[in-house]
């Protein structure tokens, strides 16, 4: 991270995506975060038990998410916007290219985080990443896809070798290499819809249930 103290992160994605959890991983905690405004008052303490804020709670882009296990990243949170909303969206543009150019060093973002849930693998280039991909330069800023919930495919590789007539303990035996090829094959789709789009992103990377430290993300 170099010189810089403070490292701001914009993680976006759909309802359900695992935002919550990824920070928590990132952060190595299970607390929820602090909440802050812009000028670092603090504007609500999430001690719901198992509520994920990022997904259900109040929403406000501006907002600083700081986790105390880590307080040397600061998350920004944008609500989904793959009901269509133009306002969400514009919201979301305005504070990239604000952000991402911001001339005082603590306020810009350094990485922004697309998240894509493969428990959705059927529906993981909807028309809201292919707008963000077409229409939103974040200039500078890298955007890292992070492909979430990965492990369903251990699932659904059993599922369908199971039904190619194998037996259970065939299926179990075949499983990661099916999982693997599951995987594969969906962060191709991904990766080829997405790299046509004006502003592609810069990485793709897999998230499993556990994975350590936010250092290979950054």
């Amino acid at each position: 991270m170099g010189n810089i103290n403070r490292f701001r992160v914009l993680i976006i994605g759909r309802a359900n995506a695992g935002k919550t959890t990824i920070l928590q991983r990132v952060c190595n905690t299970v607390e929820d975060p602090e909440i802050f405004d812009r000028h670092g008052r603090k504007v609500r303490v999430v001690i719901e038990v198992g509520t994920e804020y990022l997904q259900r709670g109040y929403h406000n882009i501006e907002d600083e998410l700081v986790f105390r296990s880590n307080p040397g990243f600061v998350f920004h949170d944008s609500s989904g916007f793959e009901a269509g909303s133009e306002e969400q969206f514009d919201g979301m543009k305005k504070f990239v290219i604000e952000h991402a150019g911001a001339k005082v060093l603590k306020d810009r973002i350094h990485a922004i985080w697309y998240c894509i849930p493969m428990t959705e693998c059927e529906r993981t280039v909807t028309a809201a990443e292919q707008k963000f991909f077409n229409e939103c330069d974040t200039g500078h800023v890298p955007v890292v896809v992070l492909l979430t919930k990965v492990d369903y495919f251990d699932f659904l590789a059993i599922d369908e070798l199971l039904d190619e007539e194998l037996e259970l303990e065939e299926a179990e035996r075949m499983a990661a290499e099916r999982e693997f090829q599951l995987l594969e094959k969906w962060q191709a789709h991904i990766k080829h819809k997405l790299d046509q789009c004006k502003f592609p992103p810069k990485f793709y990377l897999p998230l499993r249930s556990k994975y350590s430290t936010c250092n290979r993300w950054l």
